[in-house]
């Protein structure tokens, strides 16, 4: 290792005053004003019942905490990042604490390392530590003993330092020997080019040359390497701020929004056949949603440009709970942070096929929540004690100022809070105090002795004693490494003992199919990946493995097929056959058997051919991907067989439409393919219009709209055809919509009057809806202009479709904006989603009137003579009687009691207290969508009110009072008119300001 001796004299005052000053602080520092002590912060949480929390750490001891690690002497290291948001000054530490009374309470620091940008991960390996500051992976070391690294390598480099929420970060020991490293790749800026506008180089190990070398900036994705012997590998997926392993090796990722998803196939077995067209290698696992809800306490929140209400938006930190201390179901529980919510989420692993199921603890909690918006929970770590630790940032803002209105960055506060910074530890209910802050005897074991911790119930004993033991390289204990291996009282000692022995390349065939037998599923899928690295040691080893082909568990099955995809013989081609039949509906188990060689993928094909069962969907799936994949490898012949097949009018098999699919993907591919089979585009077009089979007609025009359409006289005979069937009122009104579908391809223009025609209340929604999107393609701003003269009886639906013809070029979203300011569309209409497009619009006048527009906080003057209301400390308890007798009437809440008649006020826990209030005192200030006033006039002259809460092509339903709806016949409608009104009416002046403050207290309340 080459050694580079260094010291911490550079002082940056001159650098953190300019940062502090462009933030709009001053030279006296970052304001602390609206926070709450640390003596005071434990009691700002709600927690899970059955658990304990304590302050083990805060400032000034610790400051701006993003990642801790324990090492086996029990030392503190704690990664502080005080640069974040933009000052790279080099601020950035790495601190020691430690606990000098024994009483479990960190007491005393040390500065093991200063002088670094950005540092944001931290993983104990050999005598120092791996520390991620993008652009490098760093080794720090203290060869001395006085607790400050004078050692400082470049292990590995070439990683973008870009925006600080996705630099490389939080190293990771895994189960398999090698360090994973979490990455996202480099993002575009806006307002801070210059200082993370950098998109990173080739990565290298840059003292070793012939080492292995990644692409440009890993090309955006994961990386896992070996230090020891300076290899790098490229994951499938990539990950944001943080990502953790379950106890049997499988990987979790997590993004802003995305708070959690798995890699289910691994990048060694997609890169093996370059024909299988995969667009992502992870799935979204949880049944809440990507963009979940969350159940936000936070009694003042600070909400910035983009951050949408109630939703994740800033996950980070996903932990699995591994320590072995916590009840069930947490033995099963992941952990995630939502920073900007003030709250730790939890959810519940369930296994489903190849991958999992992720369920909330609890529907309308958090597991851990604060009530102070400076709480900021970023990561967690999970001890020696089994404890959870959480990593509080503690920021006023924690948003990044690229997503911020310039305003606000201007009005100062980026920096509030700086200096600052708490870790919790969270327990069950009765633990005694941290006992490993006096110090551990665990480095000073023998490897005898670290054996034995492989059986732990904690998994930072098994994995710490796993590196320690691959590190040593020590082969003298091989012998209990074996008997560990198959130790029946501990499925993860026998894990972690043949991943150990793996590591000291002393894993036996023997042991690897005997884990192959194993009781429990998880040693039984990891056996096969370990019998995959020996593959070629042993054709006993390979026969085992196709005695797994009836394996109970999915996962072993699944990766049984992964692995198979390496053995070349008749027999394991057939037990892969078998393998994807049994489990044909997981397409997961499609992609694992696809992603073996290319060769076998048109006889594959056939056998899929021969067994299609049209009531099973997996068939048609598997048929596109095998289509898709003949079509991108520049099989023309094959090619065109198939679609020649398909295009039989006479085939009627059910399987044409997916091979039509899959030689549309296949195509996007393969220009050379696109060019042979142009002169079937008749062919393809006729049996657009001709065939029986919806679902072929889709798939012929999917592969219509991704082909060339270059001859002309069919183009125009074509939309004419086309528009002579939508225009048809004798036929069914899906197909009149379907062919509209085929406008775009050509100029729509001509039939502009036609199809706004289409747009009445008469025509059935689903004709309206593909006449709007049509005429969406005609240039200019003349289709906008009409939508803005008929909003008013536009529908819920059509408008959205409307406003999405708004946002395809600035002229258009600027006339969006102004009819917006002007009032003839009301700034409710206009989605979150939308919002944030508009006010990151990359016309730099456009997006800041979008801005200014959008932000305009519309409840201000309502607000003036209630504003005590905001101040006061509402009574929930007392909030439900002013709920039940004054809104019950009209409002559920979160399903139970009152009339659903308004929107449920339990979905509106979220919102900041002056809005919410706004909005009781005013309701017409933002109307939730379906919960407007329209106005409909019948033929008959008869005139109706209410909220429409269904549109179907042959009727509208109307609610005029709660628990009454009327279904009117379109055809009976003469006029329909949207009033920019709710029905519901405001409180102003009927509630004095403590019933105000108690009501939302009581909407707010998480409980």
């Amino acid at each position: 290792m080459k050694n580079t001796r260094f010291s911490y004299h550079v002082i940056f005052s001159c650098l953190s005053a300019i940062f502090l000053q462009a933030c709009g602080g001053t030279s006296s520092g970052p304001s602390t004003h609206g926070s709450v002590a640390p003596e005071d912060g434990v009691a700002s949480f709600e927690l899970a019942p059955g658990f304990q929390m304590e302050l083990i750490a805060n400032e000034p001891l610790v400051s701006d905490p993003v990642d801790m690690e324990i090492d086996e002497f029990g030392r503190l290291y704690v990664v502080e990042m005080p640069g974040y948001p933009i000052d790279k000054s080099g601020t950035g530490r790495i601190k020691l604490l430690s606990d000098s009374d024994d009483d479990g309470v960190m007491d005393k620091s040390t500065i093991f390392a200063d002088n670094l940008v950005l540092p944001n991960g931290i993983l104990r390996w050999k005598n120092g530590v791996l520390i991620t500051d993008a652009p490098d992976v760093l080794y720090l070391e203290d060869t001395d003993g006085d607790g400050v690294a004078d050692v400082r390598e470049v292990m590995m480099t070439g990683f973008s330092l870009s925006n600080p929420h996705v630099n490389v970060n939080n190293p990771v020991y895994g189960l398999d020997n090698w360090i994973h490293l979490s990455h996202l790749g480099h993002i575009g800026t806006r307002k801070y080019e210059e200082e993370f506008g950098d998109k990173g180089t080739t990565i290298v190990f840059p003292n070793s040359q012939g080492s292995t070398e990644l692409p440009k900036n890993a090309n955006g994705h994961s990386v896992r390497f070996r230090p020891d012997i300076q290899v790098a590998e490229l994951a499938s997926t990539r990950s944001q701020f943080g990502h953790t392993y379950d106890r049997w090796g499988r990987y979790l990722l997590t993004h802003n929004q995305n708070h959690i998803y798995h890699e289910v196939i691994a990048a060694p077995y997609l890169s093996r056949n370059p024909g299988l067209i995969v667009s992502n290698a992870s799935e979204s696992i949880s049944d809440h949603g990507k963009e979940a809800e969350v159940f936000q306490i936070t009694t003042n929140p600070d909400r910035q440009l983009f951050t949408p209400v109630g939703l994740t938006t800033s996950s980070s930190g996903l932990t699995a709970y591994l320590g072995g201390a916590f009840p069930a179901p947490f033995d099963k529980a992941v952990f995630v942070a939502e920073s900007v919510s003030n709250l730790v989420h939890v959810d519940i692993l369930k296994e489903k096929g190849a991958t999992f199921v992720a369920e909330r603890l609890s529907d309308n909690k958090e597991f851990l929540a604060s009530k102070d918006s400076w709480s900021r929970p970023v990561n967690m770590y999970v001890g020696p004690d089994g404890a959870l630790y959480v990593l509080d940032y503690y920021r006023r803002i924690i948003e990044h100022p690229e997503w911020m209105s310039d305003e606000a960055v201007a009005a100062g506060g980026l920096s509030d809070g700086v200096g600052m910074g708490r870790i919790y530890r969270i327990t069950p209910e009765g633990t005694g105090k941290a006992d490993w802050t006096s110090g551990l005897t665990f480095g000073d074991e023998s490897p005898q002795e670290w054996v034995k911790h492989l059986a732990s119930k904690n998994n930072w004993w098994r994995n710490n004693a796993q590196r320690l033991l691959v590190t040593a390289q020590s082969q003298e204990v091989f012998p209990d490494l074996e008997e560990m291996a198959i130790n029946q009282a501990s499925a993860e000692g026998r894990l972690h003992a043949l991943w150990t022995l793996e590591g000291l390349k002393g894993l036996s065939t023997d042991l690897i199919i005997n884990a192959l037998g194993d009781p429990e599923a998880g040693v039984r899928e990891n056996a096969i990946k370990l019998a995959e690295m020996h593959l070629s040691e042993s054709s006993e080893l390979i026969a085992e493995l196709l005695k797994l082909k009836a394996d109970p568990n999915a996962r072993v099955r699944f990766q049984l097929l992964c692995t198979l995809g390496f053995i070349e013989t008749p027999e394991a081609a057939q037990v892969a056959e078998e393998l994807l039949f049994r489990d044909l509906s997981d397409e997961w188990v499609q992609i694992a058997a696809l992603s073996a060689s290319s060769s076998k993928t048109t006889p594959l094909l056939q056998t899929v051919l021969k067994r299609f069962d049209k009531d099973v969907p997996a068939y048609g799936s598997l048929i596109r991907r095998l289509t898709a994949m003949i079509t991108a490898n520049e099989n023309e012949d094959e090619a065109e067989k198939l679609l020649q097949s398909a295009l039989n009018l006479s085939g009627g098999k059910g399987w044409e439409a997916p091979v039509l699919e899959g030689i549309a993907a296949g195509i996007k591919r393969n220009e050379k393919n696109e060019e042979a089979l142009s002169p079937y585009l008749d062919k393809i077009v006729f049996a657009f219009f001709e065939h029986q089979d919806v679902k072929l007609r889709k798939a012929a025009l999917n592969l219509i709209q991704t082909m060339d359409f270059k001859d002309e006289v069919l183009l125009k005979a074509s939309m004419e055809k086309a528009m002579a069937i939508a225009t048809d009122q004798s036929i069914p009104e899906e197909r009149r919509a379907e062919v509209l579908r085929f406008l775009p391809k050509g100029d729509v223009a001509p039939y502009a009057e036609q199809l706004k025609g289409m747009i009445a209340t008469t025509e059935p929604i689903v004709l309206q809806i593909a006449a709007m999107q049509a005429l969406g393609n005609i240039e200019g701003t003349v289709v906008q202009e009409y939508v803005l003269t008929k909003w008013s009886s536009l529908t819920h639906e059509i408008r959205e479709v409307a406003l999405t013809t708004f946002m395809s070029d600035v002229d258009r979203v600027k006339l969006l904006l102004t009819s917006i300011q002007s009032g003839k569309i009301p700034t409710e209409a206009i989605g979150w989603k939308m919002r944030v497009q508009l006010m990151n619009n990359g016309d730099e006048p456009t997006r800041n009137f979008a801005r200014e527009l959008l932000t305009k906080d519309e409840g201000e003057e309502i607000n003036k003579n209630y504003q005590k209301a905001l101040e006061i400390n509402g009574d929930p308890i007392a909030g439900k009687s002013v709920y039940l007798e004054n809104c019950a009437l009209c409002h559920q809440f979160r399903g139970k009691s009152g009339v659903a008649f308004g929107p449920d006020l339990g979905t509106l826990h979220n919102w900041h207290p002056k809005d919410l209030m706004a909005n009781i005192l005013d309701p017409n200030l933002s109307i939730a969508p379906g919960f407007d006033l329209w106005e409909v006039t019948l033929s008959d002259g008869e005139t109706i009110q209410g909220m429409i809460m269904n549109e179907t092509s042959a009727a509208i339903s109307l609610r005029t009072s709660p628990g009454i709806e009327k279904s009117i016949n379109r055809q009976d409608i003469e006029s329909i008119k949207g009033m920019n009104m709710s029905l519901m009416p405001g409180l102003a002046g009927q509630l004095d300001q403590q019933k105000i403050a108690d009501l939302m207290a009581f909407i707010r309340n998480s409980e």
